[in-house]
């Protein structure tokens, strides 16, 4: 049985929705960042970052979101949600997993701590650059959408749809949502109506957004 160490809404949601995709068994260990449980020695034995998701994996703890989402596509691959080595989609598979989380993750991170990379002064422009890659992400993510589909790498649901569709979440309060590109919402529509997605919601108590 794997061991999730979450918390509502933050970078654990993609991980949390996979699991109960891909029917594992799990255990759910709520981590409160508001209360700062992710900072506690205990917790940092496991991540020393003090980061969430952890997943331990027979024992031994894994960080990092894309890092968790791969290796559960490849423990189970039964459920065809990464490509396998070899496979002519593999390239693409990689490639969209690590733009996401190299392009898209630290954006985010830019723009809800803005202040964290240059001070409190830079914070606005930290902010202003951090909306731009977030956007231009959106404008190659529609546009990869405009000829293929329904998921990010054609007919087949993969662990990027799960990791983009939690980025796409995150943008929902920013000026310009990823429900602004007109390929992203249609993509929106089908991801939010997945039974996985909405459980998943249900047992976070997160009642935005999922309903659009």
């Amino acid at each position: 049985m794997y061991q999730l160490y979450y918390s509502p809404g933050a970078a654990s949601l993609a991980v949390h929705w996979m699991l109960i995709e891909i029917g594992a068994p799990f255990e759910a260990v709520l981590t409160d960042t508001g209360a700062g449980a992710h900072k506690r020695p205990d917790y940092l034995r496991l991540n020393p970052d003090g980061l969430v998701p952890t997943l331990v994996v027979d024992g031994a703890p894994v960080a990092e979101s894309t890092a968790i989402l791969m290796l559960l596509a490849e423990r189970h691959p039964d459920r065809g949600l990464a490509p396998a080595p070899g496979a002519p989609e593999r390239a693409a598979y990689l490639q969209t997993m690590v733009y996401l989380a190299n392009t898209l993750l630290p954006s985010f991170r830019a723009w809800f701590y803005p202040h964290e990379p240059a001070g409190e002064a830079a914070a606005d422009a930290v902010q202003a650059g951090a909306r731009a890659r977030i956007e231009a992400a959106w404008d190659r993510l529609d546009g990869q959408l405009a000829g293929a589909g329904p998921h990010l790498l054609g007919e087949r649901l993969s662990a990027a749809d799960f990791l983009a569709t939690m980025l796409m979440r995150w943008s929902r309060n920013m000026p310009r949502p990823a429900t602004a590109w007109p390929n992203l919402a249609r993509y929106l529509a089908r991801m939010r109506a997945m039974e996985s997605l909405r459980q998943v919601h249900a047992r976070e108590g997160l009642t935005d957004w999922i309903d659009g």
